[in-house]
């Protein structure tokens, strides 16, 4: 039995895979372009310039077909409005004991961007938060240091 992986994503996330997915079947004619150019070259087992743009085709090849599968098989994440607990879509804000916060947004594996506050439900701190409530603790453990968090605010 093949099991089905569905992908959670916002309306945000979808947005920017599907301008992705528009820019890369765009990039198709550039390619071929520069496929075609360097077929000119010559000798194509030597053709440094031809095996690089076969490279190129692939890696956007595959990366269209990537894109496609997702968008195939893709849940929307509807972001939770007044819930009364962290579920996947729900922005939080957290406040340490020495006045640090921080605010996350809960999203799925494919949209995950920690370095812009949304992280995954499936990373440690993501599940960290799932199910709590707003003025629970949860402490978050990071590889670094571990710092309990009071839930400050569900968005």
């Amino acid at each position: 039995m093949v099991v089905k992986k569905t992908f959670h994503l916002t309306k945000e996330g979808i947005e920017e895979l599907t301008l992705e997915l528009d820019s890369l079947i765009a990039e198709r004619a550039e390619i071929a372009e520069s496929i075609r150019t360097a077929r000119e070259f010559g000798d194509l087992s030597e053709n440094s310039e031809y095996q690089s743009a076969r490279a190129a085709q692939e890696r956007n090849e595959s990366r269209i077909s990537e894109i496609e599968h997702i968008l195939q098989n893709v849940e929307l994440i509807k972001t939770p409005h007044g819930s009364a607990k962290v579920q996947l879509g729900s922005k939080v804000r957290l406040k340490s004991d020495d006045g640090t916060t921080k605010e996350f947004q809960i999203v799925g594996t494919v949209e995950a961007d920690p370095l812009n506050g949304k992280i995954s439900d499936e990373s440690p701190i993501g599940k960290a938060l799932l199910g709590k409530h707003e003025k629970d603790e949860v402490e978050i453990n990071t590889p670094i240091e571990s710092i309990v968090y009071k839930i400050a605010e569900i968005v």
